[in-house]
């Protein structure tokens, strides 16, 4: 695949995720859904195992945005230590690639947490477990989560 067909693919793979983060919500799974559309990699077991990490893993906040974990997996997907190998050293090209990806994000968005993500599109932060606050939060963000999921499956698949 030349430069100008992997950008195609990278742009027409934010788009898939952008509309399925505003159709659907779950920023992991959105990520890695694009990505499995787009070069394969991901098999539906991982899009489940990736639900819980949506909103910073529980909806918490706390942790890494849930675009951003997405595409760690897929990152670890492609790159990552095979099962059968646990014992045959760290795998450090695949440490590389996630460090990369973590880097750019954070430049990019100016912070790699769900709840520094909410600051910088909202100005503040929101308590997802309550329905009027989360409801608050989704009229507020707009499509800047949309953004970041596509942003984040560009990106994956251009490293790939």
């Amino acid at each position: 695949m030349n430069t100008e067909e992997k950008r195609e693919l990278a742009q027409n793979a934010y788009h898939k995720a952008l509309q399925y983060e505003l159709a659907y919500g779950c920023c992991p799974q959105c990520v890695l859904a694009a990505v499995q559309e787009s070069v394969g990699i991901i098999d539906d077991s991982t899009i489940k195992a990736s639900h819980g990490l949506s909103g910073g893993g529980g909806l918490m906040a706390q942790g890494a945005c849930g675009a951003l974990t997405g595409g760690l997996l897929a990152l670890s997907a492609k790159f990552g230590r095979d099962r059968d190998k646990l014992d045959k050293g760290r795998c450090i090209n695949n440490f590389k690639k996630n460090k990369e990806l973590v880097e750019r994000f954070r430049a990019e968005f100016g912070g790699i947490t769900c709840e520094e993500l909410q600051r910088q599109f909202t100005g503040r932060t929101y308590d997802m477990w309550n329905a009027e606050a989360y409801k608050a939060f989704d009229e507020a963000r707009g499509n800047q989560c949309a953004h970041a999921t596509g942003t984040v499956t560009k990106w994956v698949i251009e490293m790939l």
